[in-house]
Formats: structure tokens, C-alpha cells, sequence
């Protein structure tokens, strides 16, 4: 009897403990459905989110977690307290904040949200001509650098979040740890596809009280990607390809991609994207043959010029994305580095370039992957019909 009674005070102990340290384990969610994101888990409860990020670099380890209540909630649940202890708690909707990405300010920009942030990190590198205005009227705080912000303009803002991208060993956020201020990790930039980095907008619009905005338009981002891939698929694709001099030729049959090279030399190096890159994989969606399609990382690789010619030399479209007060040329391009004649779409003239002090490249492509698939597809198969305008990439001139 008396053994019973111990083991029943046990339990009941137990489950008071586990109670206390994981309240979530005692409710019902909603864990919130992505169709691509991977490193996002979301589970909707009653009255409050929780919201956990995987670590992209240490699999099976979690990156952070936040616990996400409404700010209509005056007093916090008694229940709720032992979990601000491993979460970080955001009240929602953010209101002000400090965004440290020209990518971030463009997705606030594109959910109608823009009035939320309260200053930005790193202005030089911003180009929307809003947020330049906002910061020259005083609207809006510039912080200074983003890896080593002004504290004190930060503090001075009463933010309610620091938006940030993480990177791997980057050994934590210094100072601004030591704030009372919940830093979102914006890791979208790891996920393993166009599409599932640019779901994260979703993600977005619960912090930033716009679920509904958010919801829409990843759905016309992803409805717009699916129809230009199929666009660009074997069945739609036509076998003809015109060189820029006019010269048309067959391929020989609709399954063979279009050979293409992607970026160019910086210094003595060329960082050409992995093949389980967003834009490797983006160049495959449109029909084009990767040199590095068989390539594993998602980030870039460095190579010398010699590596890259032995493989990419017999490409027949070659895209790069530089930074120039004007358009490169033909010729200003072989002045930067000899050996780029070499590459037969130099030599056919079918190479495209991407200014991106001229363009929105950055701020628009993560979160619009459609568009610069649009790109790609109008570049690589210039006769399939009904493709939108050249956004980014322009054919280079003499």
C-alpha cells in the first residue's frame, strides 16, 4: 500500500515537472503546413506560436526558438514563464524594428509593412530609394555597420526586434546579445530551394501581424515559378537555338539543355554556385545545363580560371552579376581578364550581365524567385512564347 502511494506521488510529481518546463506537451497545436521550407517548424496554440529554426550547419541541432504572443495580451500566462527561459519571447505584431538586410527591408516593403522599421544597418548597400528618403528625413535610423552597430542608436530606438542573418562560427551578435531585445535569425538564405527560402515570407508575416498578406503572396510566387518552370520543361521547350549574330541551329532534341556558365572571376578566383545553390538549381528549372549540377553544397565554390574553362569552356550561354556606375561591354569584359575570350558564348556573343547598382537584384530575387527564373528562361530559350521582359540580365554590347 504504502509503495503505491509513493509511486503515485511520483507520477503526479513527474508530470507536474514536465508540465512546468514544456506546457506545449500538455496542449494540441496546429503545426503550420510549408510546402518547401525545411529549417522552419511553426505550431499555432491557443493564444500563443511557437516557432523553432533547425540549425543549417549542425544537423539535428536547433538554431533558436520564440515563443510568439500577441501584444493584446497584457500579462503573460503563468503556464507560458518556464518556456521564455529557452525561447525568445516576441510580442506581436513587431512594430519597430531594426533590420539589418536590404532583403528584409524589400520583403517589409512588399507585405505593405515599411512603417514597422524603425532604423537599418549597412544603408550604403541599400538601394530602395524609400528607405533612403526615410533616413534623410530623420524617419528612420541609420545604426552604422552591421557587424558592429551603434548600441546606442539601437537602445535610443526602443525596438521591439533586430532582424539578422546568422552566420556559421560566427561566434553569437556581441553586444547585442547582451540587449533585452529578441534577435529574429533570418536563415531562410540555408534553405535547399528558391521556393522554400522565399516560403519564409510567411514566417514574416505572422511576427509582423500580415499572416493573410503573406500567405498570398507566396502563392503567387509560387503559382508564377511553377508555370514558368513548365514553361521551360522538355514537353513546351522549342529545339531551335539563334546565336546572337542571327546563326540558328538544332540541338537535335528538346531533352538537351543549354549549356550555361554563371558569374565570373573576382581577384584570381571564380566563386561559381554549388549545384545545390538557389541559383544552380534556378538554371536548371529553366532548361539549362549546369557544368556543376552534380555538385552537393548549396553555397559557392572557389576555383581558379583554369578549372573552370576545362569544364565551362564549350558553354553556349554564359550570365554573370557585377557592380558598375555603367554597363559592362565586350570589350571592358576581356580587358578584366584575357582568358574570357576563350569561352565559346564570349566568342558567339551570348553573354548576359547583371549590374546590380542598376537593378534589385538582391533585395528582389530571394523572396521573387519567379522573376529571375523569368530571366533565365527568356536568356536560355528566347523562342518560347508569352515570357515576361528581361528584369535583371541584359545582353552585353561591343
Amino acid at each position: 500500500m504504502r509503495s503505491n502511494l509513493l509511486l503515485s506521488l511520483f507520477l503526479v510529481l513527474l508530470c507536474s515537472c514536465n508540465g512546468s518546463r514544456t506546457p506545449s506537451s500538455q496542449e494540441v497545436g496546429d503545426t503550420v503546413a510549408f510546402k518547401y521550407a525545411t529549417q522552419l517548424t511553426v505550431v499555432k496554440y491557443d493564444g500563443y506560436t511557437v516557432a523553432s529554426l533547425k540549425d543549417p550547419w549542425k544537423k539535428g541541432a536547433v538554431l533558436h526558438q520564440y515563443i510568439l504572443v500577441p501584444d493584446s495580451l497584457q500579462q503573460l500566462p503563468s503556464h507560458l514563464l518556464p518556456l521564455t527561459s529557452h525561447h525568445s519571447l516576441i510580442r506581436t505584431p513587431l512594430k519597430r524594428s531594426i533590420i539589418f538586410s536590404t532583403v528584409h527591408c524589400a520583403m517589409l516593403m512588399e507585405m505593405g509593412r515599411q512603417d514597422c522599421i524603425a532604423g537599418v544597418a549597412d544603408l550604403k548597400y541599400i538601394k530602395l530609394p524609400w528607405i533612403q528618403e526615410q533616413v534623410r528625413a530623420g524617419r528612420m535610423t541609420d545604426v552604422g555597420d552591421g557587424l558592429s552597430p551603434v548600441i546606442e542608436k539601437i537602445i535610443d530606438q526602443r525596438p521591439d526586434a533586430l532582424l539578422m542573418s546568422p552566420f556559421e562560427n560566427s561566434g553569437g551578435y556581441g553586444k547585442l546579445d547582451e540587449l533585452s531585445i529578441p534577435i529574429v535569425e533570418c536563415a531562410e538564405y540555408m534553405e535547399p530551394s528558391p521556393l522554400a527560402r522565399a516560403e519564409w515570407i510567411r514566417f514574416y508575416g505572422m511576427l509582423f501581424g500580415c499572416e493573410a498578406t503573406a500567405d498570398s503572396l507566396f502563392a503567387v510566387v509560387d503559382s508564377s515559378y511553377q508555370a514558368l518552370k513548365k514553361k521551360a520543361s522538355v514537353e513546351n521547350r522549342p529545339t531551335k537555338f539563334t546565336t546572337a549574330s542571327g546563326e540558328t541551329f538544332y540541338i537535335g532534341h528538346p531533352s538537351i539543355d543549354i549549356p550555361t556558365l554563371v558569374d565570373k572571376m573576382t581577384g584570381s578566383v571564380w566563386y561559381v554556385p554549388g549545384g545545390r545553390s538557389t541559383i544552380g538549381q534556378m538554371i536548371t528549372d529553366a532548361g539549362g545545363d549546369y557544368p556543376w549540377a552534380d555538385d552537393d553544397h548549396s553555397g559557392s565554390l572557389a576555383l581558379p580560371f583554369e578549372n573552370v574553362l576545362e569544364r565551362a569552356s564549350n558553354t553556349l550561354v554564359w550570365i554573370f552579376r557585377y557592380s558598375s556606375d555603367h554597363d559592362i561591354t565586350y570589350k571592358e569584359l576581356e580587358s578584366e581578364y584575357h582568358g574570357y575570350s576563350q569561352f565559346r558564348a564570349f566568342r558567339d556573343r551570348r553573354v548576359y550581365g547583371c549590374n546590380v547598382e542598376q537593378s534589385l537584384f538582391y533585395e528582389e530575387t530571394p523572396f521573387r524567385p519567379d522573376w529571375l527564373l523569368g530571366d533565365f528562361i527568356r536568356i536560355l530559350h528566347p523562342d518560347i512564347k508569352g515570357l515576361p521582359p528581361l528584369r535583371y540580365y541584359h545582353p552585353l554590347t561591343q
